[in-house]
């Protein structure tokens, strides 16, 4: 598998570097800002995945995946944000533009691993039952699956600033109702992240939900094109 590891910070660089080679036998290259990034993948790089820091000087991640998203041929390529910023507007404006997944920093070993499991999958789309089979299990019809999954990502945004201000009992509680919430409309890889978050590593509970906030978009895009 072709990695590319994007960040103008040359240390967190060569940490997730570490932990991506930590992960297996993987061919990595390494991109110093958005713009090598892009020129790398202009001249070629066919990349299995992108692992790209938020903010960055020349083109930001969330540039770099705007450029990414908007070319047919890479519309699919995944693309996991990197970021220490875990707030939910950040959140939602990475699943919006399409992130495949999203990393807090500090990095983890378990996060980085997450990420490949994902795209090796085997349920559909990477662990997201298709909009026919959930309407046809739950008995509702496009609309109401739409206004289901545009609460459930309101909710999963508040609880990103939220839950890391509630103490165990009322966090863990929260979670699982988000977590109910996630595998009643099919987004069974979102369920499981939040089934292994610890309430109180906040650098891990952050990414869970970061994970849970793209697959309800990505959910979302498909039920458009339903």
């Amino acid at each position: 598998m072709k990695v590319l590891v994007v960040d103008d910070d040359v240390v967190a660089r060569m940490m997730l570097l570490h932990l991506i080679d930590s992960c297996g036998s993987h061919a990595i290259a390494e991109a110093e800002d958005g713009e090598d990034a892009w020129r790398q993948i202009e001249a070629g790089g066919a990349f299995d995945i992108v692992f790209c820091d938020l903010r960055m000087p020349h083109l930001s991640g969330l540039e770099l995946l705007q450029r990414v998203r908007a070319r047919a041929d890479l519309h699919a390529l995944p693309f996991v944000l990197v970021s220490a910023a875990s707030d939910s507007a950040t959140l939602d404006e990475a699943a919006v533009l399409g992130a495949s997944g999203y990393i807090i920093k500090p990095f983890r070993k378990e996060d980085v691993q997450a990420q490949f499991a994902r795209m090796h999958a085997v349920t559909d789309d990477a662990g997201l039952e298709s909009p026919a089979d959930v309407l046809a299990r739950l008995g509702i019809d496009v609309a109401r699956l739409r206004l289901y999954l545009d609460g459930l990502a309101r909710q999963l945004q508040t609880a990103t600033d939220e839950l890391p201000a509630l103490d165990a009992a009322s966090a863990q509680a929260r979670l699982a109702r988000l977590r109910e919430g996630c595998a009643t409309l099919g987004l069974h890889g979102a369920a499981d992240a939040l089934a292994g978050a610890d309430t109180q590593v906040a650098g891990q509970l952050a990414t869970a939900l970061a994970l849970a906030i793209a697959d309800v978009a990505r959910q979302s895009r498909r039920v458009v094109g339903a």
